[in-house]
């Protein structure tokens, strides 16, 4: 095993919250090395208006998933590469609400957060402006939202329009999505061009992710980024601190010392990797005092609706998700269920729109199949995002098989609560409606999901979560946990904002600590 010179700070992970600590640490003039186990591409050379080809930005590596409602542990939930997921996403970026951080306290429900949103509200300001969000003047769900650096973008898809006649016509406000997608040219990159391909990477580079933002600061100031390089182990001594990372790269195993080390990859392969990093010591994995490591996972509901237009709509053109209503964003406190959902319109591709259909109704194929797929100029659709409740038996474990770097493949085992299944049946009656009343025909309801959260959740409370709210581990103070593993519910908000927004608040107390050497 080949072994560098020790560092400062060693990264797992390149995504939006590795790319935000990277930048942050390294502008401060510490060594950083970041380790990504995907490539670093270029939008211009390696992105395509191809939704087959863009795949290769999803974790495609061996994952088992169990439970009576097992996830896709694929497209909408990872991505593999230099940006990670934060490179196929929507771009849609909202806040998290006060409520989302008080559900136990408002609602008796989930727990907690060891934050609040006052916490998060200057990080959330600064972030809106460095991400670009462009967005509505007069946003009806204040204080969540306004004041955004570039206008909103027009209304130029029909499926927008029809969405929010819907609303209108229900009696919901709505309003244009703030999406972190250029309205105006913004240095050497150009507007959007509604393209419709917004999840497939975009090309045109319109659509801010780490590849056009952090990455290229971080680099600057001098991290190094170690692209496909497959992290398989934190080696942590028998006092309790992290020496550095295990990893491979070209079928050879290296070890990267550093002084700190973070974790910011997913919420599988984050409790994977403290779990598969066991020792004598640590027989249950690192981190893991509790046994709360890979416990809780969590993901949001994302159900469309497919209504059928008696005019062409070809809802491919411009951003997926044009407009919103966060309306029933807290419906469940009048309800028969807790929380709540919002919605969006939801521009589908035919693949994705084809893979949905096979997925809800396994048995449909031949001409009855190719007869729908016939309709798709005819069909608009609508999608809720909806929050779901977290449990313990939710959750990441090691099965006893192994991927092609012998490590063990992660097991997923997941199943919908009482409280979920009441959401999604209270979004598909809504949806419903303001499909009708966008002058359509409610035709197939399919069953989604998007986000993975939890697995490392924080809290004050060693005894009953991995981290504190920095991110920084109970058990070994100089590792630190990074992104949605850390959350300890799973909002109906789209997550990538807080997650930038914990990053950057992280950033600052690792340096704080640094100075007055608490870690190292």
């Amino acid at each position: 095993m080949s072994k560098t010179k020790i560092i400062d700070v060693c990264i797992v992970g390149a995504g939006a919250s590795g790319s935000v600590i990277a930048s942050e640490l390294s502008k401060k003039g510490l060594s950083v090395v970041c380790i990504e186990a995907g490539p670093k591409r270029l939008p211009v050379n390696d992105f395509a208006s191809d939704e087959l080809e863009m795949e290769k930005l999803f974790w495609n590596d061996p994952r088992i998933s169990l439970g009576s409602d097992p996830l896709d542990l694929a497209r909408s939930t990872s991505g593999k590469g230099v940006g990670g997921s934060a490179v196929h996403y929507t771009a849609q970026l909202l806040r998290f609400h006060h409520s989302d951080f008080r559900a136990y306290t408002f609602e008796g429900v989930g727990e907690d957060w060891p934050i609040s949103y006052e916490t998060l509200q200057p990080y959330y300001e600064k972030l809106e402006k460095e991400l670009l969000l462009s967005g509505p003047i007069d946003f009806p769900w204040e204080p969540y939202g306004g004041k955004y650096p570039y206008p909103p973008h027009h209304d130029l898809s029909n499926n927008t329009l029809k969405f929010r006649e819907g609303c209108e016509n229900a009696g919901l406000q709505h309003s244009v999505s703030p999406l972190a997608i250029l309205s105006a040219p913004h240095e050497h990159r150009a507007p959007c061009t509604n393209r419709g391909f917004c999840e497939e990477g975009c090309m045109p580079d319109a659509k801010t992710t780490p590849l056009n933002t952090f990455i290229p600061k971080a680099i600057k100031y001098g991290t190094k980024i170690i692209t496909d390089a497959m992290v398989s182990r934190i080696d942590v001594d028998s006092h309790g601190k992290a020496r550095g990372v295990e990893y491979i790269k070209n079928n050879e195993t290296h070890f990267q010392e550093a002084r700190l080390v973070v974790l910011a990859t997913y919420a599988v392969e984050t409790p994977r990797l403290l779990l598969q990093s066991a020792n004598s010591n640590y027989p249950d994995g690192i981190a893991n005092s509790s046994g709360l490591v890979g416990k809780y996972i969590m993901t949001n509901l994302n159900d469309k609706m497919i209504i059928k237009f008696d005019e062409e709509i070809r809802m491919y053109r411009g951003n997926p998700v044009q407009a919103l209503t966060l309306d029933p964003y807290e419906y469940g406190k009048t309800s028969n269920y807790a929380r709540g959902f919002i919605m969006n319109s939801y521009g589908l591709r035919p693949m994705r729109l084809a893979s949905l259909f096979f997925e809800n109704e396994p048995s449909l194929y031949g001409e009855e199949f190719r007869s729908r797929m016939l309709d798709y100029n005819y069909y608009g659709s609508f999608a809720m995002l909806g929050e779901t409740l977290p449990q313990k038996e939710n959750c990441v474990t090691l099965s006893e098989k192994k991927d092609e770097h012998g490590l063990p493949i992660p097991k997923v085992q997941h199943s919908y609560g009482e409280n979920d299944i009441k959401i999604r049946e209270a979004a598909r009656e809504l949806l419903s409606q303001i499909g009708q009343a966008s002058g359509g025909k409610p035709l197939y309801h399919l069953k989604a999901h998007a986000h993975l959260m939890g697995g490392c959740r924080m809290g004050t409370d060693p005894t009953n979560s991995v981290v504190n709210s920095y991110g920084q581990s109970h058990d070994i103070p100089n590792l630190f946990i990074v992104g949605t593993p850390t959350f300890v519910t799973a909002p109906s908000a789209n997550p990538t904002l807080t997650v930038y927004a914990l990053a950057l608040r992280s950033s600052e107390f690792i340096l704080e600590e640094l100075k007055l050497q608490n870690i190292s």
